[in-house]
């Protein structure tokens, strides 16, 4: 298919969903040449006898049998149930070299990997090799390091709880806490910030909690791509009178109007509204943005004590439940206004009209995604929109609290099985009791830590549970450097990326069955489990062939590679690949939340791993919610770069496009913005063209100003005039990840700034 023939711009006049969204899943099940007999599959997405979908982590109304579409979800299963196959053959007519030279996309559509293969340096392609040669060949390397902390084991959040358990077991038998994982790469700015203000790194809502409130705000989401079944959700709520905000640099379609494809009358009607007021910051701006509105609830509460009038601030919560009020409190009234009108982006007048829309709210739900996490203050600004629940009492009652919506669909679980690089002591200490062994200590390397230990030769082997590392990390020329100086690299996986193909000196792709697929072990087909965004844990079993009979489960693979390494006289690792239900009794050893995981996830909807802070329970050093106190920092990478650059200088935000889920590319369209078959855009604001001496349809080279010397640069980008705050872009990743400085890092968290990078812009050579 010719792409660049489709490539165009049109604006799309439609609401998310709708009709276009039954088509566009009609095109990518027959593109992937799904067999008819295999649609049934999604009707059995997210059912109690099917499967639960691969994609994101948005929770189910207890895993009923009613269907919800998801055109995303159709998507993630389409590219699962594909009927086309890449093995030894293809490989035999491709090198390496060659595959490099091919698009993330094209990678993609080669299908499912069916066997395992070896790297051969001499004829630069991969070659078949038995699965024990395989994993012998992991145990030799690995075995052969002077040190344990010279591996790194990646683990991607499609891993079942399971399969994590195991994995984490294993690596910390071998003697390493150095987990990078995918959190590390999105929401772990939530998972440092909320345990720090309520306890625990986790939702304190569930889903019913949607129905019962009376305002949602919702802070740097694209719903309708990432996440589009929450959709449905906040299309209920708008309807029954719910108030509902959008705090977003881009005024995304999804959350303007959504005509569900469950309800025919929207399909006639053009959709619900679902956002009354949008509020747009500039980019990084979301702290100054959420101090002004707490600032603001504040100064309203002290207007109506001097006129005797009714509180604003919930005093009762703050005095029974909250630590560090009057601090927080003096900090907001020594905060400047113009300071942080200046750092928000946001007038005045907006700021107030947001908060009067959050007082008026007698149960809030405050929702974030990847907006609110990545930039260098993404863990005060997590904190400060804690503050600003607390301040009214929205955690811990009916209707309200925080709600961070993860990415893929089991990310959460993953966290909750311990695939942590800084485990706390007391999950060690269980391990060291149930297990009689003492793991190691010492915090490891996440992402970033794992790709500077790589680069400078402290890591040598790395494993990669799932994913594409080289692709959803920063920095990507340093991070293929880091990759190709290991001794080994594995990558577990159904279908072939550019991770594969930038590889170690020695190298394995492990092919893995799909969460669509039936594992059939000795005591029958296997069901695993997964944790959604609001906590709740359900099992699930894949219903089609496997794509390969060669195919191992991710269970499978890791048990055998720790069986291949440490030998089974402390663990008897083939024997849990017989029965998953032994590892979710040892999970319940491990972990007391647990506790007869068998028998509770077998029920209907399995259960809920209820949060302290849902209870008003505070896990914190002082046993109470705690309000937290973080300056509006002013001397900051962007502001150094504009003191270098003045308004030359643009501020660039990474951004999946809607035919996308991760680093997998569906398909080159991204109809909600109006981008059609290309990936090369760079979304501006139409006086910033004019302002740089540029026109729409230009293509430039964008560069990032960083501290280090090293020039970052990516090339031949169209510009694309765009509702977008002025001084600010949008443009797709993994295509501007070579522009992310490795050590542009929020704060606390480490996770890469991949929403706010400061760049410069020049007409390109190929205009």
């Amino acid at each position: 298919m010719d792409h660049k023939r489709k490539a165009r711009i049109a604006p799309y006049p439609q609401p998310a969903g709708g009709l276009d969204s039954l088509k566009s899943t009609t095109i990518t099940l027959l593109k992937e040449k799904v067999p008819g007999s295999r649609y049934k599959t999604l009707l059995h997405q997210n059912q109690p006898d099917g499967f639960d979908c691969p994609g994101c982590a948005w929770p189910d109304r207890e895993h009923t049998s009613t269907f919800e579409f998801c055109e995303n979800g159709v998507k993630a299963v389409a590219a699962e149930a594909t009927s086309k196959r890449i093995g030894a053959d293809f490989f035999a007519r491709h090198t390496v070299t060659e595959l490099l030279q091919q698009s993330d996309y094209a990678l993609e559509q080669h299908g499912r990997l069916t066997e395992p293969l070896a790297y051969d340096a001499a004829s630069d392609r991969y070659l078949p090799i038995r699965w024990d040669d395989a994993f012998a060949l992991i145990a030799r390397h690995l075995k052969a390091l002077d040190d344990p902390n010279r591996a790194s084991f990646y683990v991607s959040g499609r891993t079942s709880n399971e399969t994590a358990f195991l994995f984490q077991l294993f690596v910390r038998l071998y003697g390493t806490n150095n987990f990078p994982d995918c959190s590390n790469l999105c929401h772990e700015s939530s998972s440092r910030a909320l345990p720090q203000t309520v306890g625990v790194g986790k939702a304190t809502v569930v889903l019913d909690d949607f129905e019962h409130a009376d305002t949602i705000m919702v802070f740097g989401q694209n719903p309708a791509t990432n996440h589009p079944r929450m959709l449905n959700e906040l299309r209920a709520a708008a309807k029954r009178g719910a108030t509902i905000v959008s705090i977003n640099p881009l005024k995304e379609k999804g959350l303007d109007r959504f005509a569900s494809p469950q309800h025919p009358m929207d399909l006639l009607s053009g959709g619900a509204e679902i956002s009354s007021l949008f509020i747009r910051p500039t980019l990084g701006g979301d702290f100054a943005l959420i101090k002004g509105v707490a600032k603001r609830v504040l100064e309203l509460d002290d207007e109506a004590v001097a006129s005797g009038g009714e509180r604003v601030l919930d005093v009762d919560f703050l005095a029974e439940h909250c630590s560090g009020f009057d601090d927080f409190a003096a900090d907001l009234r020594g905060e400047s206004w113009p300071d942080l009108i200046a750092a928000s982006g946001v007038p005045f007048q907006d700021i107030e009209a947001l908060t009067r829309v959050y007082v008026k709210g007698k149960a809030v739900i405050s929702t974030w995604g990847m907006g609110l996490t990545q930039h260098r203050d993404s863990v005060a600004a997590i904190q400060m929109l804690s503050n600003l629940m607390m301040l009214r009492g929205n955690i811990g009652r009916r209707g309200a609290g925080l709600c961070p919506v993860r990415g893929h669909s089991n990310v959460q679980g993953d966290r909750t099985m311990g695939i942590e690089d800084k485990p706390s002591q007391a999950f060690l200490d269980r391990l060291a009791q149930v297990y009689d062994f003492e793991p190691p200590r010492q915090h490891g390397l996440d992402a970033v830590d794992t790709i500077k230990a790589m680069l400078d030769g402290r890591v040598k082997v790395f494993v990669g549970l799932g994913g594409n590392f080289a692709m959803a990390t920063p920095d990507t020329p340093r991070t293929f450097e880091a990759l190709r100086n290991c001794a080994l690299t594995v990558q577990i996986s159904t279908k072939l990326n550019r991770s594969h193909l930038i590889h170690g000196q020695d190298a394995l792709i492990l092919p893995t069955l799909g969460r669509t697929e039936i594992d059939l072990q000795q005591t029958g087909p296997q069901g695993v489990t997964v944790e959604d965004s609001m906590c709740m844990v359900h099992l699930s079993y894949g219903i089609n062939p496997p794509a390969s009979r060669q195919l191992l489960s991710e269970t499978d693979i890791t048990a055998r590679m720790a069986h291949a390494t440490l030998g089974s006289d402390k663990v008897d690792w083939l024997s849990y690949v017989n029965d998953y239900a032994r590892i979710r009794d040892e999970i319940a050893k491990v972990l007391d939340a647990f506790r007869d995981f068998n028998a509770r996830v077998a029920q209907p909807g399995g259960f809920h791993l209820t949060p302290a802070s849902r209870e008003r329970r505070w896990l914190t050093p002082s046993g109470k919610a705690q309000f937290i106190v973080n300056a509006l920092e002013k001397d900051t990478p962007i502001a150094r770069a504009r003191a270098l650059h003045g308004d030359k200088l643009m501020v660039l935000m990474t951004a999946r496009s809607h035919d996308q889920y991760n680093t997998t590319i569906y398909a080159l369209d991204d109809r909600y913005r109006g981008v059609y078959g290309q990936r090369r855009v760079l979304l501006i604001h139409r006086d910033d063209i004019a302002r740089l001496g540029f026109a729409a349809g230009e293509r430039v080279d964008i560069s990032t100003v960083w501290h280090d010397g090293i020039e970052r640069r990516a090339d031949g980008f169209l510009l694309v005039e765009y509702d977008i705050p002025r001084g600010c872009l949008g443009a797709y990743f993994p295509e501007t990840n070579p522009l992310i400085p490795l050590d542009s890092v929020a704060d606390i968290s480490n996770t890469p700034t991949s929403k706010s990078v400061p760049v410069l812009l020049r007409r390109s050579a190929a205009s």
